[in-house]
């Protein structure tokens, strides 16, 4: 059975009140466009451009189809993202219906839910909980009293949510679950870049996040004032160790990516990983574009970087490896461009709220 076929046949056995997946062909126009799209820069260095062709597979072990065609810098197209994201996310928990709330709630049920912070933090998520209740019921009606990156506290009502209270029962997990992680990962976002109050220094994510929630994950990194590195393995070079060691060493490694970017008409910006100063020289013949200072003690970075500054001062200059929020201004100190850290996303508490009916 062809996937079209078969897809049908899914939608008419899995097909919850207010919304209904649908297929994503690749369209042959969106590579041709990918294929003719620079880099895109911008104040936080390495920006987003293209994911495509990403493979999601059914829960059902008979079909697989290509669901995400998107680009980060054509806003469309980032919008049917999140979509297909959601859909996945209520066909996961709601399956063939909510039997509970189906066999206690009368349809013409009408009610109104608040969304009350249970503690402080920065709010992330609300213009994506828009999106939540509009994609499965469009006559929810959303009054927002507090927008993502505001500092909020326990007690806050951030918005109330009328309408359908069968609508209202469905949709509250999943928005739940999206708000307290985003507003999780600004809080402490913002802790860490406020370490560095008063230095030129930002804060990167890294690509350590929870599979499939990456753009959410670092559009909330984003909220909380930090600045997003590359999103996946195809929007710029990273050369690390494993590479290096493979490919011979570093100036092989990098004339080697120049070269498949000049074959493939490709247009990356170049990082290289460095481990000591011999490295750190081998970077800077080779003309890359940033230098990531791994897993050096504040002492070696400080070092590091004014042998890097006094032979080319404008290359970009990144610490990444054991890093913490106690140590991290002792690394901006020493005056390097970037900070990178997978606790932002790893490993970060979500912030408490709650989602209770309005009496």
């Amino acid at each position: 059975m062809k996937n079209e076929e078969l897809w049908g046949e899914v939608e008419k056995k899995v097909v919850p009140l207010h919304w209904q997946w649908k297929l994503i062909p690749t369209p042959l126009w969106l590579y041709a466009i990918m294929a003719l799209t620079p880099r895109s820069l911008g104040p936080c260095g390495f920006m987003p451009l293209w994911l495509y062709g990403l493979k999601a597979h059914c829960a059902s072990p008979h079909f697989s189809f290509f669901i995400f065609n998107f680009s980060f810098s054509t806003m469309d197209i980032r919008e049917k993202l999140i979509d297909q994201l959601i859909d996945l996310a209520f066909a996961e928990d709601i399956g063939d219906g909510d039997h509970t709330t189906l066999s206690t709630i009368p349809a013409s049920e009408y009610g109104a839910q608040q969304l009350i912070i249970k503690e402080e933090g920065i709010l992330a998520g609300v213009e994506i909980a828009r999106k939540v209740f509009e994609r499965f019921d469009p006559d929810l009606e959303m009054t927002v009293f507090i927008e993502d990156g505001a500092h909020v506290k326990p007690g806050d009502v951030a918005f109330v949510v009328k309408g359908s209270v069968r609508s209202l029962l469905q949709t509250e997990r999943l928005m739940l679950n999206i708000m307290q992680r985003m507003s999780g990962i600004a809080t402490t976002t913002a802790r860490y870049q406020a370490e560095l109050k008063g230095l030129k220094t930002r804060v990167l994510d890294t690509r350590k996040t929870t599979p499939g929630m990456r753009l959410l994950e670092k559009e909330a990194v984003k909220i909380g004032g930090g600045c997003n590195h590359r999103i996946g393995l195809f929007d710029m070079i990273l050369i690390k160790d494993n590479h290096v060691d493979f490919a011979g060493g570093i100036p092989q490694a990098v004339a080697s990516v120049r070269e498949y970017l000049r074959r493939n008409h490709k247009d990356l910006k170049i990082e290289q990983e460095v481990r000591n100063t011999e490295e750190i020289d081998q970077a800077l013949e080779a003309g890359v574009d940033r230098i990531m200072l791994d897993n050096f003690t504040p002492e070696r970075t400080r070092e590091a970087v004014k042998h890097i500054r006094e032979k080319n001062p404008t290359v970009e200059i990144e610490s990444s490896g054991g890093i913490t929020l106690e140590n991290l201004r002792k690394y901006g100190e020493c005056g390097v461009d970037f900070i990178s850290v997978g606790a932002l996303t790893h490993s970060v508490k979500g912030l408490d709220m709650s989602f209770k009916a309005v009496k």
